[in-house]
């Protein structure tokens, strides 16, 4: 009897498992918003509540710090419970802390509310890729994967729009938030409806009628169901933390998060601190938010571009190439740009080599680890990743508060994606099937 996971790495993809992949797809969209939803609102929050931009910087940062506590936990727990009741436990985290957020009247609630919300989008994260991963074929992987990291510049560009539309409209930041609460909860019913749980978790957690499960899908994708389920491979159970750290591994695993560290610190200081910039420089709320949306352009733009070019050249130099050039960007965009255009240009090219990267990234995380660890190595790299996300909208702060320019501030933050792009030209790992 052959492995159900061996015929899905070698046959063309079943539109099922299609649409799996772009539920995913969508739910990395609702990340992308969720996390950027405060720095659309940020110019209003700091205008009705009169804070510094130190103190804007920590409420920037909050969801980063719980999208590392989530992506760890719950990315680990991906590997226990399954990977299907993970996403829905968090949407139902990620609506309710959207809602609380619009409810905020002071930074420490805020700042709470927005903690919260992050441990959802940081298991998302994790429960997302494992989904994509193991419901592509061996050929599409990484381009599925990257098309995957694809939907938070995608997601950042359709919610931003809306964002400033309502902002424009209203006049209310809490209007950013109850909107995402709203978009949030909706996803609910379609991943139960159109995500079943994957097969390869069936296959080595065999949990309550695993085979009836197995065999529904098969039957939906055409394919013929199993009579038993396969011997179980006893290696290939290990699901702890110290898994991640045995010998072959030790090293993917440590490089891999400072990979993650680094570069999120520079991509969420660009990300997270454009509109707080562009509205410092005179320019409306409104034509702020604009400018972050046309930097998600370019990031989703990035991210299909990498995409396409993962089926032709391996995906660690387009990574690393994508890390130079952004970081170069970077440096760039603080070079003192005083138009709309000039600054909606170069935030579009920073973001599209950035987001390139990340949506690189993903695949190599996807192809370091073996199913059985696989959300447990992405929660974790993620995880221990976002702490540089946190870093860098703070550190940012800390340093405009102090007198710095912009120039200054883009330059050593930029840094952070040139050390990533070095580490990660010393990973090694393996391709493999996924399994």
């Amino acid at each position: 009897m052959e492995d159900p996971r061996a015929i899905i790495a070698r046959e063309p993809m079943h539109y099922r498992q299609i649409i799996a992949i772009g539920i995913a797809t969508a739910l990395n969209a609702l990340d992308g918003f969720d996390v950027l939803s405060i720095s659309f609102a940020a110019p209003g929050i700091a205008k009705d509540w009169g804070i510094d931009r130190a103190a804007l910087g920590l409420v920037l940062s909050m969801e980063l710090f719980g999208m590392g506590i989530g992506a760890f936990i719950l990315g680990s727990l991906a590997d226990k419970i399954g990977r299907r009741p993970t996403l829905l436990a968090c949407l139902v985290i990620m609506g309710a802390g959207m809602f609380l957020a619009s409810t905020a009247t002071s930074v420490p609630v805020l700042s709470v509310y927005r903690l919260f919300t992050g441990l959802g989008i940081g298991g998302m994260l994790a429960a997302t890729n494992a989904v994509v991963a193991e419901c592509s074929n061996a050929r599409r992987r990484n381009l599925t994967v990257a098309i995957m990291a694809g939907g938070y510049p995608m997601g950042a560009i359709v919610g931003g729009s809306i964002a400033s539309m309502l902002l424009g409209a209203t006049g209310h930041w809490q209007s950013v938030f109850e909107f995402g609460a709203v978009i949030t909860l909706c996803f609910i019913p379609l991943v139960l409806w159109l995500v079943p749980e994957t097969m390869a978790f069936l296959l080595l957690r065999r949990p309550a009628n695993a085979l009836e499960k197995i065999n529904r899908t098969l039957v939906k994708q055409n394919r013929q169901p199993l009579a038993a389920l396969p011997p179980v491979d006893p290696a290939k159970k290990r699901t702890s933390v110290a898994a991640l750290f045995a010998p072959g591994l030790a090293s993917v695993t440590v490089l891999l998060t400072a990979v993650c560290f680094f570069h999120m610190m520079t991509f969420y200081f660009l990300v997270k601190w454009i509109p707080k910039i562009v509205v410092d420089l005179g320019f409306a709320p409104a034509s702020a938010g604009g400018v972050l949306v046309w930097a998600n352009v370019g990031g989703a733009i990035g991210s299909v571009v990498v995409s396409l070019l993962s089926q032709k050249v391996g995906i660690r130099p387009l990574v690393v190439a994508s890390m130079v050039l952004g970081a170069g960007a970077v440096m760039l965009f603080g070079q003192g740009f005083t138009t709309l255009s000039g600054l909606s240009l170069i935030a579009c090219v920073a973001c599209f080599f950035l987001n390139a990267a990340i949506a690189g990234f993903y695949a190599v995380i996807a192809q370091s680890y073996p199913a059985a660890l696989r959300g447990g190595g992405t929660g974790l790299v993620i995880g221990v990743g976002r702490a540089g996300a946190a870093l860098g909208p703070i550190v940012a702060g800390v340093l405009f508060s102090s007198g710095w320019a912009l120039a200054p501030v883009a330059m050593t933050l930029a840094c952070g994606t040139l050390i990533a792009a070095v580490a990660l030209s010393l990973v090694r790992y393996r391709e493999t099937a996924i399994a």
